[in-house]
C-alpha cells in the first residue's frame, strides 16, 4: 500500500503576538527617519552654541550619513549571523547613548563622533527591523501590509521630525532634538526581549572581515562624491571619489563571488526578482529625495515661511503616504504588481508635472505635487520591498533588507545630485541676467551662488534694490524646480517602463 504524500504545511498566520512586535519594530525606523529632519531645525542653535567651522557642519550631518551608509551591508550579514533581534538591541543601545552624548556635546568635534556613532547604530536597526519583518510574517498577504505600514512609517518619520523639531526647540535647548530618541530606545530594549523572537542564518559561514572596507569604500566614495557634486558641481575631487567608489565595488563584487561564505550570498541573486527589486527601490528613491531637496527650499525661502510654519506645511503630504502606502498590497491583489509598481510611478511623474508648473507663489500646488509624488513613490516602495524580501530566503533577510537600504541611500544621493545641479544651473544662469548691474563684486557672486545667498545680500541692500534681488532669485530657483521637475516627469515616465520590463524577463527567466 502506497502511503499517500503530505499535503504541504499552511502557511501560520501572525497573530497578536507578531503584530505587537512589528509595532514595537516601528519604534526605531520611525527614529532614524527622523534623525535627519530634526538635526535641519537644530543646527542654528547648533551653530551659535558650539560655533562649528562651515567644514564641521558639514560634518556634523555627513558623519551620520556616511557611517549609516558605510556600514548597512556589514551590519544585514552580521544580523544573519549573530541574530537579527540580538543586533537590533545592540544598535538600540548605540543610538540611546549616542544620542545623549550628542544632546550635551560641548564642541563640534564631540558632536561629529556621536553623530557618527548615531550612524552605525542606525545601520544596525534599519536592515534588522526590515529583516525581522520578513521572519514575522508567513503568510503572503499579511507580510506585504506589514511592509506597506513599514514603508509608510519610514515616510512619515521624516515629516514628523520636522514638526517635532520645531516644537522642542522652540521650548528647549537644541540638545532636546536628540534626547527624544532615549525614551523610545529605552522602551525598545525592555520590549524586544519580551516580544521578537530571534532568527538567525543556522549555517552562516565565516565572517568576511576583509568585506567590510571593501563594502564601505565601494559606498561611501560615491555617495560623497554625488553629495559634492550636487553641492557645488561637477568637480575633479568628487568625480574621483566616484571613480574610485567604483573600482572597490567591483573589487567587492569579485570577492563575494569567489568566497563560499561571502557577505552578499549568491544564493539572493539566484532569484531574479530580487536583483531587479533592489533596481526598483533605487530608483523610486532617486524619485522621492529629487522633489524633496527643492520643496523643502521652496517653502522657507521662496515662500518666506519659518521653520516650524514649513515644517507643517510640509508634513502634508507624509497624510497621503501614511494612508496610501497599506492599501498598495490590496492593490497588487487585484493587479498584477508590476502594473501596480509601474501606476506608481506614473502617478509620481503626475506630481513632478505639477511642480513643473507652480510659480513663486503656489503652496497649495506645490504641496499637491509633494502629496501625489509620495504617495506614487510609496506604493512603489512597499510593493518592491516586499517582492524582494520574500524572493529572498528567511535565513538571508539581513543581507537583502541591508541591500534595499544601501540601494536607497545611493537613489536618494542621485536624486539629489541630478535634480539639484539642474535646478542650481538654471538658477545661475537666470540670475546672471537678472541681477542689477550695479551690485558690489562680491555681493553679486553670493547673490548667482544659491537662492539663501542671495537672500542674505538682499537684506543688506537698502529699499528696491534688495526687493528686487530677492524677487529675482526666487523666480530663478522657481524655475530651476521648474525645469527639474519636467525631467523628474520623463525619468519616472521611464522607470514605469523599466519596472514592467524587468520584472516581465526576471519572472520569466
Amino acid at each position: 500500500m502506497t502511503t499517500p504524500l503530505a499535503a504541504p504545511p499552511a502557511r501560520a498566520l501572525a497573530g497578536r503576538k507578531e503584530w505587537t512586535a512589528f509595532t514595537v519594530l516601528l519604534l526605531p525606523l520611525l527614529l532614524v527617519s527622523m534623525d535627519v529632519s530634526v538635526l535641519f531645525f537644530a543646527m542654528p542653535a547648533i551653530s551659535r552654541e558650539l560655533e562649528p567651522t562651515g567644514t564641521q557642519q558639514l560634518w556634523i550631518f555627513d558623519s551620520y550619513a556616511f557611517a549609516l551608509a558605510g556600514l548597512l551591508i556589514t551590519m544585514g550579514s552580521l544580523g544573519d549571523r549573530i541574530g537579527r533581534r540580538k543586533l537590533l538591541l545592540a544598535g538600540a543601545l548605540a543610538f540611546g547613548a549616542a544620542s545623549v552624548a550628542a544632546a550635551y556635546a560641548q564642541s563640534a568635534e564631540m558632536l561629529i563622533a556621536a553623530r557618527a556613532v548615531l550612524g552605525v547604530g542606525g545601520a544596525t536597526l534599519m536592515p534588522s527591523t526590515m529583516a525581522l519583518v520578513r521572519n514575522l510574517f508567513h503568510d503572503e498577504q499579511q507580510r506585504s501590509k506589514a511592509v506597506g505600514i513599514w514603508s509608510g512609517a519610514m515616510g512619515g518619520g521624516v515629516a514628523l521630525g520636522s514638526v517635532a523639531g520645531g516644537l522642542l526647540l522652540d521650548h528647549f535647548w537644541w540638545g532636546a532634538a536628540f534626547l527624544v530618541n532615549v525614551p523610545a530606545m529605552v522602551l525598545l530594549l525592555v520590549l524586544a526581549p519580551l516580544l521578537v523572537p530571534e532568527f538567525k542564518d543556522p549555517a552562516p559561514g565565516r565572517f568576511d572581515f576583509l568585506s567590510v572596507p571593501l563594502s564601505m569604500g565601494s559606498v561611501v566614495p560615491v555617495i560623497y562624491g554625488v553629495k559634492e557634486i550636487a553641492a557645488d558641481g561637477f568637480a575633479l575631487t568628487p568625480a574621483v571619489c566616484v571613480a574610485a567608489g567604483l573600482a572597490v565595488g567591483v573589487a567587492f563584487v569579485r570577492r563575494q563571488r569567489g568566497r563560499s561564505d561571502a557577505m552578499i550570498s549568491r544564493e539572493l541573486f539566484r532569484h531574479r526578482v530580487f536583483g531587479a527589486g533592489v533596481g526598483i527601490n533605487t530608483l523610486a528613491t532617486f524619485g522621492m529625495m529629487g522633489s524633496a531637496y527643492f520643496t523643502t527650499q521652496y517653502l522657507q525661502s521662496v515662500l518666506g515661511k519659518g521653520p516650524l510654519e514649513a515644517a507643517l506645511w510640509g508634513a502634508i503630504p507624509s497624510v497621503a503616504v501614511g494612508c496610501v502606502a497599506p492599501l498598495a498590497s490590496v492593490a497588487a491583489r487585484k493587479f498584477s504588481p508590476s502594473s501596480v509598481m509601474a501606476a506608481g510611478f506614473t502617478v509620481a511623474a503626475a506630481g513632478y508635472g505639477l511642480l513643473a508648473v507652480v510659480g513663486p507663489d503656489s503652496l497649495a500646488l506645490t504641496l499637491t505635487g509633494a502629496a501625489v509624488i509620495a504617495a506614487g513613490i510609496v506604493v512603489v516602495m512597499a510593493l518592491v520591498s516586499d517582492m524582494a524580501l520574500s524572493a529572498a530566503p528567511p535565513e538571508k533577510a539581513g543581507s537583502a533588507a541591508s541591500l534595499l537600504e544601501t540601494g536607497q541611500e545611493l537613489g536618494g544621493a542621485l536624486g539629489m545630485a541630478l535634480f539639484g545641479s539642474v535646478g542650481v544651473a538654471v538658477y545661475r544662469r537666470d540670475m546672471t541676467g537678472a541681477l542689477p548691474a550695479d551690485l558690489p563684486h562680491g555681493a553679486l557672486d553670493a547673490a548667482r551662488e544659491t537662492l539663501g545667498g542671495a537672500a542674505a545680500v538682499a537684506a543688506h541692500l537698502p529699499g528696491r534694490a534688495g526687493e528686487a534681488v530677492l524677487a529675482a532669485s526666487r523666480e530663478a530657483f522657481t524655475h530651476g524646480m521648474n525645469i527639474a521637475a519636467a525631467g523628474g516627469t520623463t525619468a519616472l515616465l521611464l522607470s514605469a517602463a523599466v519596472t514592467v520590463a524587468a520584472l516581465r524577463r526576471a519572472r520569466g527567466a
